[in-house]
């Protein structure tokens, strides 16, 4: 019997859904404390599904595969789970959908210069200067890069593309172009034919030379903090926009808030920062040329079923010795 403990507070119906998978196992629910694991809690499961924290090795000696509820595994890395031959999953693909929309929200509202359209309903008077106030970059024909080309940046470039916009990508691997992670039916670039050019991430510079608009969907890696940085500000287009759809301390926030003020580039839709909540002294607040939200772009109510939903077909893949979706790669850290 394998026994699998749930740190995770799911409804019953979730919780039972786990359980048809197999008769082979057995599931214990379990909520963290304050979110961390206790230091008196021992366990004898096999399997744990978390949140937020996982038990020391000495406190879960049967332990052989974890599954986070997120895509960031920031405190399982920094955990010493990681240096263990645990097995560890995420739960990319599970919002794509939904960031990939937060994404094009903030664009669509650079390209249709929207803040217009909110100060002329402040203002309440109809303007004689149309053409010059509200001139829209049409998005047909331009070109959207994005950082990275992993769930997210697939499903990012399967929408641009009905937009009729051309698709740059980079990516750390040129030799396996296909994914084979979990994603929605329907959803994604699971061929990786969409790109009409993917980069090496050396080459990251010449890509943002040639884009539009540019989408941040880089992993948070010990690699990847601060890479996007002042001379990559340098190399983009000065009409072009920063779209930030991953961890805000990709970014250098200093260096983009001096390319934003000198007018290196257009502007930045961003949703997550170097720190969080965005300090109320942070010129980011104030500068007209950026669209802010408080890490609300993966937010759906559908995250929680879709979640279990991954890891009731990993169960069942570990169950008969199948590869797991979305198993971490230590040495890349994500």
């Amino acid at each position: 019997m394998t026994h699998i403990l749930v740190a995770a507070p799911f409804s019953n119906d979730l919780i039972e859904s786990i359980g048809s998978v197999s008769r082979e196992i057995s599931v214990e629910q379990f909520s963290l404390p304050d979110g961390r694991w206790p230091a008196d809690r021992r366990t004898d499961a096999e399997i744990i599904y978390t949140i937020s924290d996982v038990p020391p090795v000495e406190l879960a000696p049967n332990l052989r595969w974890v599954q986070s509820h997120w895509t960031n595994i920031e405190s399982l890395r920094q955990s010493p789970i990681w240096d263990s031959k645990t097995i560890v999953t995420t739960s990319s693909g599970i919002n794509s959908t939904n960031i990939s929309q937060h994404v094009f929200s903030k664009l669509l509202y650079f390209a249709n210069q929207a803040q217009s359209w909110v100060d002329l309903k402040t203002e309440g008077e109809w303007p004689t200067t149309n053409w010059e106030r509200f001139n829209p970059i049409e998005l047909r024909g331009k070109t959207l890069g994005i950082l990275g080309y992993g769930s997210l940046a697939r499903e990012i470039a399967r929408v641009a593309t009905v937009f009729g916009m051309h698709v740059l990508a980079t990516k750390r691997n040129l030799k396996k172009i296909s994914e084979n992670g979990f994603r929605l039916e329907g959803t994604g670039d699971p061929d990786g034919n969409l790109p009409l050019r993917i980069y090496p991430p050396e080459a990251t510079k010449s890509m943002v030379s040639e884009s539009d608009f540019v989408v941040v969907a880089l992993p948070l890696t010990d690699e990847t903090v601060g890479f996007i940085d002042a001379d990559l500000f340098k190399a983009m287009k000065s009409t072009a926009y920063l779209i930030n759809a991953s961890d805000g301390r990709i970014v250098v926030e200093n260096d983009l808030i001096s390319a934003l003020s000198k007018g290196r580039i257009a502007g930045a839709g961003l949703d997550s920062f170097t720190e969080e909540p965005l300090p109320a002294d942070s010129a980011l607040w104030k500068m007209p040329n950026v669209l802010l939200s408080p890490r609300v772009s993966g937010l759906t109510n559908s995250y929680d079923k879709r979640v279990i939903g991954l890891f009731c077909e990993n169960v069942r893949r570990y169950l008969v010795g199948e590869p797991l979706l979305n198993l971490v790669n230590r040495e890349q850290g994500y």
